[in-house]
């Protein structure tokens, strides 16, 4: 006899979570997001502390990258929730700007002016080759170690009851726990595009939803473009049950 019964819908297994998502160096609406979470959670009660992932891309874009990572980072020791914070590819390029000087004109010209403004370095011309070797080294010696080791030691992933957290999604086709960490910061319209059940359902930034998020049946994007919209979108998981929380910028 073929079992006919809807299938249940995706639970985080009880745990209150919260992801949040691409913050791109607006400090301010992170602030006021982190603070609505709380708040939120306080009301709440659950019975275990809550989860809040944030999915990468703290930095570039914005006006104050730095500040957006002290944020992050002082949530993360709070003992009152357990923060998951991960890798976006912005923070894979802000580090290999680190380590490669001869990424430092192709990272300045396309992302990182902001960000080097964000830690007091004036941004040159990207053409200027020497211009860009000397703004990285006062980069470098700018940066905190407290963000270096946190951008050193971003997780790529976190899975939580049914639901899978990365930064820009999965390849369809390969395990989750076979996925590549190139494509989990950077892959789009193979991930987009594919209607496929990939195990879990993937919460994820990266790709922007302009203004709103993106719910699917095999994914939630809570990227929603602060940097152009105006709009910083984090997702609340309790259960089986999940609603929005937004601020504006």
């Amino acid at each position: 006899m073929t079992d006919r019964r809807t299938p249940s819908p995706p639970s985080t297994g009880g745990r209150l979570v919260y992801a949040v998502g691409d913050v791109h160096g607006y400090a301010g609406a992170l602030e006021r997001l982190l603070a609505d979470i709380v708040r939120d959670a306080e009301a709440s009660r659950p019975a275990e502390r809550p989860v809040v992932v944030f999915v990468g891309d703290y930095v570039d874009r914005g006006p104050d990258s730095r500040g957006a990572m002290d944020l992050v980072l002082a949530f993360a020791g709070r003992a009152d929730v357990e923060a998951a914070p991960l890798r976006g590819n912005h923070e894979e390029a802000m580090l290999r700007f680190l380590d490669e000087p001869a990424f430092a004109p192709a990272w300045i010209g396309s992302w990182g002016r902001e960000t080097l403004k964000s830690y007091g370095v004036a941004a040159p011309d990207p053409d200027d080759v020497r211009a860009c070797a000397e703004a990285r080294a006062r980069f470098a010696a700018a940066v905190p170690d407290a963000h270096r080791g946190f951008l050193r030691g971003l997780e790529l992933s976190r899975t939580i009851g049914d639901y899978h957290f990365v930064h820009a999604g999965v390849r369809p086709g390969v395990a989750l726990a076979a996925q590549s960490p190139r494509d989990l910061m950077w892959i789009r319209h193979a991930f987009l595009d594919c209607d496929d059940d990939f195990g879990k359902v993937v919460v994820h930034g990266h790709t922007p939803a302009p203004g709103r998020p993106e719910v699917k049946a095999n994914r939630i994007n809570v990227d929603t473009g602060v940097y152009f919209t105006g709009v910083l979108t984090a997702v609340r998981l309790e259960g089986e049950t999940r609603r929005f929380l937004q601020v504006a910028a």
